[in-house]
């Protein structure tokens, strides 16, 4: 099947509010227009380099998230166009990017990235991390940054009960955060293996590579 038809047929199975963010890492800039030829405007990369490469390169309109983890030293380049970026998993990673956007007079719009997943990472932010964030002292300080909402990985496994449980648990704790005060709107959990049991547990994102652009 060609990109666009892989596109056609991930849509159908979307509901309306859920926004589709194409996972195009390491793909070549080709397969991305072919993709925004077939009316796909959010794209997801997981390098630095390589996602400032294809910005320069491909259609302006597009929109860019990045996914993967994010060096403190890295985000100066990202900051000038970067739509939203997912793996914010430190406080002092968050300073940074308030103090980059800040430069360029940008508010930039976050995802925290908690950890769901049962297997040993080393990115991603507790429960608890998360509520000592947002209560802390810094984070009203940040007038360049939007914490949007959160964003989790369910463990690697083929069993299902696990993965919806996983994702269960991270909505969960999202309308709690949002009952709290805070003006969440994005809750991104699922990729190309488990994204109809992300949408049933509640994401309204999902982040798809391989099921629209075949595996790498």
């Amino acid at each position: 099947m060609s990109i666009k038809s892989n596109l056609e047929h991930i849509r159908q199975k979307l509901p309306n509010e859920v926004v589709l963010v194409a996972v195009s890492k390491t793909k070549p800039n080709a397969d991305l227009q072919e993709a925004y030829d077939a009316g796909q405007r959010v794209f997801g990369e997981n390098k630095v380099q390589e996602m400032v490469a294809k910005q320069e390169a491909l259609p302006k309109d597009i929109e860019w998230h990045l996914l993967g983890h994010l060096q403190s030293n890295k985000v100066k380049y990202i900051v000038p166009f970067v739509a939203l970026i997912h793996s914010v998993d430190s406080l002092k990673l968050l300073l940074e990017i308030n103090k980059e956007a800040a430069k360029i007079d940008r508010v930039i719009h976050c995802l925290l990235e908690v950890r769901i997943a049962r297997e040993e990472t080393k990115f991603g932010l507790t429960f608890q991390d998360v509520e000592e964030l947002l209560s802390g002292a810094e984070y009203p300080m940040m007038k360049h940054i939007r914490i949007d909402g959160l964003m989790g990985m369910a463990s690697n496994t083929d069993d299902e009960a696990i993965v919806s449980t996983e994702f269960s648990a991270l909505n969960k704790f999202y309308q709690q955060i949002k009952q709290q005060g805070h003006a969440f709107t994005t809750l991104s959990m699922g990729m190309s293996g488990d994204y109809p049991l992300a949408i049933a547990a509640g994401s309204n994102m999902v982040r798809v590579g391989s099921a629209i652009f075949g595996s790498r």
